[in-house]
């Protein structure tokens, strides 16, 4: 087996892996965590067998390796009167731009236009890089968070988004509807100052 096709193949089980280790956190249904947690078991056997190796503890997909700051992406996306396209979450019945953690082994980009599709469903082009900034001043949470933020363009609607949202709306820029905890007000601001000078913010 050729080394890009032994990489292609361990970042397949690693990715499914990680879904599994998700799913465990998130999923309520008992069925559900039964798969996830056999999924987990499955992938992590196939792993130490694939590298001859046993993963001991701390190990790739635990925290107490090396810490290092969560990932998010957002996108900003406007129609042709210059409104801005929001989602309501499910968990809040707050609003928020589209976006959410990077996944495993997707680029920042891609994550965008992942988050774009199952949230807003939108399919999107993604335009240009807004900025990267810490959210850890403006934040309740102790994580250290930081998120990349995109400027994009719709492409299609497709008539379904997850279950994460419960609505999808263009808003005008001085009706923003009540922001959830993942878009502040003050980071919202900003990206939206760097966007009309066409500036890109790098915190």
């Amino acid at each position: 087996m050729l080394l890009s096709e032994i990489k292609d193949y361990l970042q397949i089980l690693m990715k499914i892996h990680s879904i599994a280790k998700i799913g465990l956190i998130f999923s309520k249904d008992p069925y559900a965590l039964e798969n996830y947690e056999e999924i987990q078991n499955i992938t992590k056997d196939a792993i130490e067998n694939f590298l001859d190796v046993k993963i001991e503890r701390p190990s790739y997909f635990e925290r107490n390796i090396y810490p290092t700051p969560n990932l998010s992406v957002r996108t900003f996306i406007f129609n042709e009167k210059h409104e801005l396209l929001m989602v309501k979450e499910a968990d809040s019945g707050l609003w928020s731009l589209p976006g959410g953690w990077l996944d495993l082994y997707d680029s920042p980009k891609t994550g965008a236009k992942k988050e774009c599709l199952q949230e807003a469903g939108a399919e999107v082009d993604i335009t240009r890089l807004v900025g990267i900034m810490d959210l850890s001043p403006y934040s309740s949470s102790k994580m250290s968070e930081y998120v990349i933020v995109f400027e994009g363009k719709v492409v299609r609607f497709l008539p379904e988004h997850c279950h994460e949202t419960t609505d999808v709306q263009f808003f005008p820029l001085d009706q923003i509807p009540p922001l959830s905890r993942k878009m502040y007000q003050h980071t919202m601001e900003r990206f939206l100052k760097a966007i009309e000078e066409k500036q890109t913010i790098f915190d």
